[in-house]
């Protein structure tokens, strides 16, 4: 007879997920990180982001339950039959983005991001930046209110509200899309390999100060950021059978 999963829960500081913390454990109780088989994190998409950072050597696979509002990285939530759920769940193997952002005071600060690396203008004018693909300038000046680089898995998130392109989640590429592009105006990013390093410098950082943020973690005046897809580094996330990561960025087309 196989041993039962040895679960740990996990759970953001919001009301609900305090809640339902105290029931599952309750229920089936909760093993210690580095004792269990799997990480069950409960809260909205922004704790599975901060839960996938925080284990990211471990591991685990990590099987979200919502008790946010969207959850697009989470399953439905339910105290039944969870065991069970988790032994037919389905994993994806996702990779994070690093990133390495120099501020005007020389500086050097590295992050990762599962979803997306941007850069957005941190006062009244547009920011200018200068593109470089694999030591390559693609182009030598991008007016806009910022940029960003997403993985398959953040596509549908900031990508997206800027009419960035849905990236199929086995595709081995990065889209490198523009917020409120001014020149050139009609330009609506690229797709790239997922191989490519990007770098973007800031042109007249002074006049037009740049932030970078990477999943939350942001900084100011940035004068030159690099971003590159993480491979050595492997988030694995559970989904019910049928509500996949794949099934999720297809359906999202077409809402």
């Amino acid at each position: 007879m196989a041993e039962p999963l040895k679960i740990a829960f996990l759970a953001s500081e919001t009301e609900p997920a305090q809640r339902a913390l105290k029931r599952l454990t309750s229920r089936y109780g909760s093993a210690p990180l580095d004792q269990a088989d799997v990480i069950v994190a409960l809260g909205g998409d922004g704790f599975m982001l901060q839960t996938l950072h925080g284990t990211q050597s471990m591991d685990l696979p990590v099987y979200g339950m919502n008790c946010g509002t969207i959850g697009f990285l989470m399953n439905e939530y339910s105290e039944k039959d969870l065991p069970q759920r988790l032994a037919r769940a389905e994993e994806a193997v996702i990779n994070p983005l690093a990133m390495c952002a120099v501020d005007r005071n020389g500086d050097v600060h590295e992050a990762l991001a599962i979803n997306e690396v941007s850069l957005l203008r941190a006062g009244p004018q547009a920011a200018k930046l200068r593109i470089s693909v694999d030591g390559k300038v693609r182009m030598e000046e991008l007016v806009c209110d910022g940029a960003l680089v997403c993985t398959p898995a953040g596509s549908t998130a900031y990508n997206y509200s800027a009419h960035g392109p849905i990236l199929p989640i086995g595709a081995d590429i990065l889209a490198l899309t523009a917020m409120a592009a001014f020149r050139p105006r009609r330009w609506r990013g690229a797709l790239l390999p997922k191989t490519a390093h990007v770098r973007f410098d800031v042109l007249e950082p002074e006049k037009r100060p740049v932030m970078a943020d990477a999943d939350g973690r942001s900084v100011r005046d940035v004068v030159s950021v690099d971003v590159h897809s993480e491979p050595s580094i492997r988030h694995r996330i559970l989904f019910d059978p049928g509500h996949g990561l794949e099934e999720r960025l297809i359906r999202e087309q077409f809402l």
